[in-house]
Parts: structure tokens; sequence; C-alpha cells
């Protein structure tokens, strides 16, 4: 089994894609043609720059804050202060791919999620 650090990333699709705007909050933790892991952090009173997120993907919690997502123009797309009850660290949520967006955290802890997006077949 080869290690991430062997395998080639392939790299940002377009400039806003998740590695080109918002570098600063996602790192590849392994990338090929079949799937991207990105470590995501985003520490309280941060703000991500508008980016996407191409790929539908299965997230996992590794400490959760309660956030707000907008589109390119501002108008609120998810606020997790509304959810029912917000995920604990070890749970696992499914996204499907997002269009342009920014996230703001909005709580008093890091939101910390590895990504695991699935990219469509060869």
């Amino acid at each position: 089994m080869s290690s991430h650090r062997e395998m080639p990333a392939i790299g940002a699709l377009h400039a806003l894609d998740a590695m080109a705007a918002a570098p600063a909050h996602h790192s590849i933790l392994l990338e090929n043609e079949r799937v991207r892991i990105l470590d995501t952090r985003l520490s309280p009173g941060e703000q991500t720059p508008v980016h996407t997120h191409e790929w539908a993907g299965a997230l996992y919690v590794l400490s959760w804050s309660d956030f707000i997502r907008r589109d390119a123009s501002g108008v609120i797309l998810a606020d997790s202060r509304a959810m029912a009850s917000a995920p604990k660290p070890g749970d696992a949520l499914w996204l499907p791919p997002l269009p342009p967006h920014q996230v703001e955290n909005v709580g008093d802890r890091d939101l910390h999620i590895i990504a695991v997006e699935l990219k469509p077949a060869p």
C-alpha cells in the first residue's frame, strides 16, 4: 500500500476549486483519479473565501462548531444552529457537491472535518 506522499496530487480544477480559492482552510491528504481527501479546518470567527466542492463526499467530524454557509452573493444557504442536533466527533455526514459558497465559523471551537470527495469513474 502506498502512502499519500507517493501519490501525485491532481490539484485544483478551476479558480473556485477549494484548493485554489481557499487553500488556507483545506489541505489534501490524498488525491488520485477516484478520490480527494481533504483536511478542512476553520477556527472560531474565521471565514473562507468563496469556493466550490465539485464532488459529493462523506464528511468525518473531528471537532464541530456552528457555522453559516452563504452563496457567492451572501445569501444564507445553511445555518448549523438550525440543526436538530449538532454532530459529534466521530460522526459521519453526506454532502452533495457544493456550488460557489463561503463558510463562517460562528461557534466557539474549531470546525475540523475530513472530507472524502468521490470523483466520477474515469
